[in-house]
């Protein structure tokens, strides 16, 4: 397996981490910020929306890019919005760092895994894709009571650091292991955006999206007040959150 794509694996472990982590640190960061519980909860649905928004049109907006310019681009996005976030005195610009950074994340994703298939032999494809998933799966595991600790012990900016930190490595690998030729797939002929956008409204799609939308929504609804949840209605010390 090229090292190229654990280097992707580990960007994703941090933007998985940042995605998730607010769920034990709301509390510290209403706090902070002089607003409401309801008002931290909302940086969690910004993301979101960030996400949901950058996704198609990040994948549009890079597909012509050569692979390396791409990721570095939107990778270098996430890491400034998390080091703005980490300073701003302000609930506003924290919540438009919030959704920018998902767009960020989103368009890494997008480039991300075609990157990852690209680089190994049909045989290895479905392992490059677990390799760059899984760092999702290690962010819930590992980083998301990683950032708990963090914002328990030194506040939750330093949670926002550390995620900028750990994306620091991931750019300077990825800037040194991934091609940075021009797309082997990549056609002179364009493709409309109305085209491209057509097929998210497919009627074979759409019963698919409608599910996940409402299993990712009742997830959430509950997951973004998790530490709150735990320490108010069941009397869990804030020490104990991350276990």
């Amino acid at each position: 397996m090229p090292f190229a794509v654990y280097v992707l694996g580990l960007a994703v472990f941090a933007q998985g981490t940042s995605e998730f982590m607010l769920s034990g640190l709301v509390s510290s960061i209403a706090a902070d910020l002089g607003v409401p519980l309801s008002a931290a909860g909302l940086l969690t649905s910004a993301f979101a929306v960030g996400m949901v928004i950058g996704a198609p049109l990040m994948a549009l907006f890079s597909r012509t890019w050569p692979r390396r310019r791409a990721l570095l681009f939107f990778l270098a996005v996430f890491v400034a919005v998390h080091i703005a976030g980490a300073l701003t005195p302000g609930y506003g610009v924290l919540l438009a760092t919030r959704f920018v950074g998902a767009i960020a994340n989103a368009g890494f994703w997008a480039v991300a895994l075609t990157a990852a298939v690209a680089m190994v032999p049909d045989r290895l494809k479905g392992r490059a894709t677990a390799v760059v998933v899984g760092g999702v799966t290690i962010a819930c595991v590992v980083g998301v009571p990683a950032g708990a600790v963090l914002g328990e012990r030194w506040g939750w900016r330093a949670a926002f650091w550390a995620v900028a930190a750990v994306s620091l490595p991931a750019f300077l690998a990825i800037l040194r292991s991934v091609p940075g030729g021009p797309r082997p797939e990549a056609v002179p002929a364009p493709v409309s955006v109305r085209d491209e956008l057509r097929v998210l409204t497919g009627p074979r799609l759409r019963p698919t999206l409608l599910t996940m939308a409402l299993v990712q929504g009742a997830t959430f609804c509950a997951f973004s007040y998790l530490e709150p949840l735990l320490t108010r209605a069941t009397g869990l010390g804030a020490a104990r959150v991350p276990a």
